[in-house]
Formats: C-alpha cells, structure tokens, sequence
C-alpha cells in the first residue's frame, strides 16, 4: 500500500498532460496508472507505423462494438491506444481543436469556464506551433504541431479539385475559420510521432514525485462512504493497492472511465446488480450519451498508377526509397499520417458551419486498412464523416471482471438525421471528384463497386459500409441534468474525491478530430485541481 496526494487512472492524452502539471509542483505526489505498455517502439515513433498499430493488437486494445442493426447487424472495430499515451500512440496525428460554437454550446449549457475563447489560452498553452505565434497560436507548448513531411501528389490533387469545385483553400484548420479545403497539421516532431506521452509525460518522467506503472489494469476505486480514498489494481493477475490523500482522477477515455465506474459501484442499480456489484452511489448517465463520428470511405481507382500502393512491385520500390529518405531525412511516406490532406464543409447552404469534414488517404483502404488485398490496388479513399451526430449510444459491463472487454454500443445513424447529413456528404464529395484535378487522375469506383445511381442505393452503400472514425465522447458528460455525471469542474456528482478528465466528460461531440481537445482537458483540469489545493491550504491555515 503506497499513499499520494492524487491517483490518475489512465496515461491517454488527457492523462499525460494532467500528470505533467500536476507534478510541477514537487510538493504534489502523483500516481499514473496504465494498463498497457510503455509504447517505446519504433512502431509508435515511425508515423506510418499506426498502419501496423491499427492492424495488431501490441498497441490496440481492439475494442469491438456490437453488432449494429441500423448497419446491417454489422460489428465496428474501435481500436484503442494501449500504451503510454493512449490513443495518441496509434492514431493519425491530426491537429484539430474543432469550432468556436462547439465549446461556446457547452458554456450555454451551464458549464462555467468551458467556452472557446476561455480554453483558447490552454490550446496556445499546450503547443507549440512550428509555423510561430499568432492570436490562434501558441509556442513554447510541450505539444509539437507542425506541418505534414509527405505532402504526395495525388493528396495536393484533392486539393486543388476541391477548389475547383468551389471549396475555398484554408491554409489553417484552427485558425480564425474552420470551413475549407487544405494540408492537415500534425502532431509530429522531426518527422516522427509526438503523442501526449512523447510530449507531456518523457521530458518528465524523472521526476521524484511522478511514479508511472505500466501493465496496470485498474479494477476498482475504493471508497469510504461517498469518498474516494484509493484505487486496486492488477498487475500480471495480482493485486495492489494505493491510497490517495486528496483524489482519484479517471482518465480512461470514453470507453474506460465509464467502465471502472460501474465496477466501482458507481451508477445505476440495475446495470451493478445484473453483475453483482454493490452499488456505491446511483448516478444513471454513467455510460450514457455515447457519441461518435460515423463516417463512410469511397474508394476510386488511380488510372496514373502514381498512388500509394505497397504490395505492388512499384509500390515496394517507392517504399524502399522512402525508408532510405526517412531515416536520413525523417520525410517521405514513411513519415505520413495516412489522411494527409482533407476539408471541412458545409451539407447545403442551410448550414451555419461545417459538419461534413473529410480525410483524403492517397491509397486504397478498407476495414480500417485490415484487408490487406487492397494494397494492391493503386487507388484513393476519402473518408466523409459527419461532425455532429445527433445519435447516441452506450458503453456497459460485459461483466465484473475489470480485464473484459465493456460493452460498446455506438448506435450510430440511429437518428435519421446524421443519414441524411452523411448522403449531403457524399454527394457534394463527388462534385470533388468530378473537378478536373481529380477528374483526370481517378478513373473507376472500387468502393462502391458501381456508383449509387439513386438515393436508396446510396443508403444501402452507407448502411453496408458505414463506420466510426476513432472519436468516442460523452459516456461521462458535464452538465448540471440528471444524466450528467460530472460538474464543470469534473467532480463526479454526488461524491467526493473523484473526478472524470478525458473525452468522455465532452457533453456534446466537437466538429472535428478529438486529440488536441482532450489534452486541453487535462490542461484545464490541472489548473482546477490545483486552484482547490491551494483553497483548501488557504482554509486550513485560516
């Protein structure tokens, strides 16, 4: 039995900037606890690499969503980090912080201190922009953001057709406005991956009062009464335990931190009993408000052969070469985030703001890149993914034991609204495809093998094919309703000594890629959490 001052669950992109900040202080004492492993391979370092990390499972928890009936009873992989870093070990390194009016419905919805221009000063905090400091833009951050080092051909093409289609070039998703066609920025340095524990965690990791475990799984939070007092966790099948002083801090992402709730007894009584838990405390939305980004991928055949294709004989002597540039020079494709150009765009002209945004990938793809026969194909895959989805899921125990799998339920296109915006979608997609800069590289569709000629095959085609783009928010929302679970300043309701800090506390899903914003949460918490240490010192010296 070890005691700190503050315990966090999960080393995730949140989890990673929280402990570096709340360790600063060296009379604060900190655990960090992960189940996966330090993520200390070239693998996760090599940006190219996350092909590999989607497809095995070393660093993927590769999570699996329940057959959805609104997607022909379809399975949907939902791969998870499991390593340091979380899913910033494995994902594809956009920098995207989404729109002003995402944070600023927060704020309106009752949480204090969560509107845009009130975490502007965070987002400038956590990085540092190569490109220099600007109103948007900050440097100096532990975060490095920085442009794209494989900028291929065929990706420049997208872009230059969405102009030609009446996209307006946007050379800053994150800048003033988000609405445009252009590069994606990334969370690189150097050329190789710079997720949360790379930027946060390593340059810290010899602090006297920051200890790390990896292979961690945690099982439960221990309470005395209505207060968090400590956590058990497993390591190789046995068991441990530490006691916290001041807080237990969940950082387990949308999926976890719901989880280790309800196995601590925290939630609604029927869903503990079904498991026989002993119920702590009741608080129904605990697994509730799910959300995701559903999104489809159309693949079209490249007529110039000049794409990304590494089972072809031309493809594996590209990748030879580009394996000599990388190392030498940490360029190339060995140093692409796969979607390396994209936009973000309006349905129709009825919308305010974006809420299609897609990702262009200069190679054929399908299941997240798990069927590898494609590879053969010289091709290019758009993803189209609808931004604010009005479909809701849940996430639930499968059982007690804390090394199952939850229970993922994404329900996406549940709401027939997000359909429609995604059929939108793909439709102004193909006034894209259909430009002259396109036009003239892309010959065939391969996915769909014929075009949807009308609007009911379009639907079976989203229906056969739709999926998730790695974006889960809002099992543990923020709010003051009855189905929130935590307050703006992420206490849990009802309890003490327990707060939520990663995605899951999001009440609704931002227009956009979800890393950076996760990583201003544990920012902000930070300084919440330190605000209340010093009030209560302040309190007792009183």
């Amino acid at each position: 039995m070890k005691t700190f001052d503050y315990i966090i669950v999960g080393a995730g992109s949140s989890g990673c900037a929280l402990a570096n900040r709340l360790s600063q202080d060296p009379e604060v004492n900190v655990l960090l606890l992960e189940a996966g492993g330090s993520g200390d391979s070239p693998i996760i370092k090599t940006p190219a690499g996350l092909i590999i990390s989607l497809i095995f499972g070393t660093f993927n928890w590769c999570y699996n969503a329940l057959n959805q009936r609104t997607l022909n009873n379809r399975a949907i992989f939902c791969p998870r980090g499991k390593a340091l870093g979380g899913s910033s070990a494995i994902n594809g390194m956009l920098y995207i912080r989404g729109q002003r009016q995402d944070y600023d419905l927060w704020a309106e919805q009752g949480n204090k201190g969560w509107s845009f221009d009130e975490l502007l000063p965070y987002f400038k905090r956590s990085q540092h922009q190569e490109r220099g400091a600007s109103e948007y833009h900050g440097v100096g951050g532990p975060l490095n953001v920085a442009n794209g080092r494989s900028n291929q051909p065929i990706s420049a093409d997208f872009i230059k057709a969405g102009t030609e289609a009446g996209v307006p070039f946007n050379p800053d998703f994150n800048g003033a406005a988000q609405e445009g066609i252009g590069w994606y920025q990334t969370t690189q340095k150097d050329g190789q991956r710079h997720s949360a524990a790379a930027a946060y965690l390593t340059p810290v990791m010899n602090r006297p009062n920051l200890t790390v475990i990896t292979g961690a799984t945690t099982a439960k939070v221990v309470f005395e009464g209505k207060k968090a007092v400590g956590v058990e966790y497993l390591i190789k099948g046995l068991r441990h335990s530490a006691t916290a002083e001041t807080e237990v801090i969940l950082s387990g992402g949308a999926f976890g931190s719901p989880q280790l709730l309800l196995l601590s007894g925290v939630g609604p009584k029927a869903k503990l009993d079904e498991h026989g838990i002993e119920q702590v405390h009741e608080l129904p939305g605990v697994g509730e408000n799910l959300q995701e980004h559903v999104d489809v991928v159309r693949v079209w055949k490249d007529k110039t052969n000049s794409a990304i294709a590494m089972f072809r004989p031309k493809g594996i002597w590209h990748l030879a070469k580009d394996a000599v540039n990388y190392v030498i020079h940490r360029r190339g494709f060995l140093a692409s985030t796969m979607a390396e150009s994209g936009a973000f765009v309006r349905s129709s002209e009825d919308v305010e703001r974006p809420d299609i945004q897609y990702h262009f990938v200069p190679a054929a793809m399908d299941d997240h890149g798990r069927s590898l026969r494609y590879n053969l194909s010289y091709g290019a895959s758009i993803h189209t993914c609808v931004l604010r989805p009005y479909s809701r899921g849940s996430v639930s125990l499968a059982s007690s034991d804390p090394t199952a799998d939850p229970i993922i339920d994404l329900n996406m296109l549940s709401d027939s609204r997000d359909m429609d915006t995604l059929k939108a979608g793909l439709r102004k997609l193909d006034e894209i495809v259909s430009a002259p800069s396109l036009a003239q590289r892309l010959s065939y569709s391969i996915i769909p093998k014929q075009e949807p000629a009308s609007d009911q095959e379009l639907e079976q085609f989203i229906r056969a094919k739709a999926n998730n783009i790695y974006h889960p928010v809002g099992t543990c929302k923020m709010g003051n309703d009855e189905m929130a679970v935590v307050d703006d300043e992420l206490r849990v309701h009802g309890l003490e000594g327990l707060r939520v800090v990663d995605a899951s506390i999001m009440p609704t899903l931002i227009s956009g890629n979800t890393n950076a914003p996760s990583m201003v949460i544990g920012e902000k918490a930070a300084d919440m959490i330190l605000a209340a240490r010093v009030a209560d010192t302040q309190e007792q010296v009183a």
